[in-house]
């Protein structure tokens, strides 16, 4: 494989894909049509040098992926809201627009990611350290207790995507996450980009969040092997503190994987990439297009393939009278 430094995500009926600065959402409409939306996205990294330093960049990687992932949603979500027409708005929402005016919008999506992100370390971090906690009073060793929360903390992610992937809206997103991913396989793995050879390729890739999340959690469990503290509320201070720490190291190990076809990288990935079988179901032909759609609004695939792959397309074949030769 060779790396292309295209990633994305899922949104509501589509795909986010992004390259550099450049990020292109492409979305199905109810009635069939394909449409893309392309904007610049200046990451905080980008921004401020110090952002950028390994251990600290996984950390603002995570918030560019955080503000982008909503603000993607948010568009993809407007084709499919339900025609609410002449509906009068309720006090609290006249009282919001009254109050913050054009920013209302910037100001609901701040909101939903700070009370996601609290959520998220309730649910994940603090919920496996109590239930955890009921084991102490039989378990001497802070070793095993650091190794059984880790456990319980991703008994309790596994469930979470279980449960969630029982919503059809859920169900279909998964798909296309699966869609995106095999394009990005198709890709570095020095195919043509169509739909043939997208549905032939892996929907599990080696940079994938769902991996990410799962080495957040390993190492988690190293951590607090060594951390030790006294108090039930001094552990939870912990887990919460050291969030960006621990964020931090996953991301490098994450980033050294992705681009790595090391047999030991390899074996570093295949947890979290049997993982994505929950977050990535088989896409349809017409997701597949989609993904084809979000991608070719970013990335020059041709000259990726021609560059990276030479032997099997010296540079101009990839076009000859105008039409794109076969994989």
């Amino acid at each position: 494989m060779k790396y292309s430094g295209i990633g994305g995500q899922a949104v509501l009926e589509g795909i986010m894909m992004k390259h550099g600065d450049d990020c292109a959402t492409a979305v199905r409409k109810p009635d069939g049509e394909i449409v893309v939306s392309k904007e610049t996205y200046v990451s905080m990294t980008e921004k401020v040098k110090f952002f950028s330093l390994p251990f600290v960049r996984g950390i603002f990687n995570f918030a560019d992926s955080m503000i982008l992932g909503m603000r993607t949603l948010t568009w993809s979500a407007g084709f499919f809201e339900d025609d609410e027409g002449d509906e009068e708005p309720g006090k609290f929402e006249k009282f919001l627009t009254d109050r913050f005016g054009e920013r209302l919008e910037s100001v609901v999506m701040t909101a939903v990611m700070l009370f996601s992100v609290l959520m998220a370390v309730v649910i994940f971090m603090v919920l496996p350290l109590l239930i955890a906690g009921v084991f102490r009073r039989f378990i001497a060793s802070e070793t095993v207790m650091a190794a059984l929360e880790g456990m319980i903390r991703i008994a309790v992610f596994i469930t979470y995507i279980k449960v969630i992937s029982s919503m059809d809206d859920i169900k279909r997103t998964f798909m296309y996450h699966g869609s995106e991913h095999k394009c990005i396989n198709c890709l570095e793995n020095g195919l043509v980009l169509n739909v043939d050879n997208v549905r032939k390729s892996s929907k599990e890739h080696k940079r994938c969040g769902t991996s990410f999340l799962l080495i957040v959690m390993v190492i988690s469990i190293l951590f607090f092997m060594v951390i030790r503290v006294e108090t039930v509320w001094l552990r939870i201070l912990s887990r919460i503190i050291l969030i960006p720490v621990i964020a931090g190291v996953s991301y490098e190990v994450l980033r050294l994987a992705g681009r790595s076809n090391s047999r030991f990288m390899d074996l570093v990935s295949r947890p979290g990439m049997w993982m994505q079988g929950l977050t990535t179901k088989e896409p349809d032909d017409s997701m597949i297009e989609v993904a084809i759609a979000a991608v070719e609004a970013v990335f020059d695939w041709k000259g990726y393939l021609e560059e990276n792959f030479p032997e099997q397309y010296p540079k101009g074949s990839l076009k000859k009278n105008g039409q794109e030769m076969p994989a």
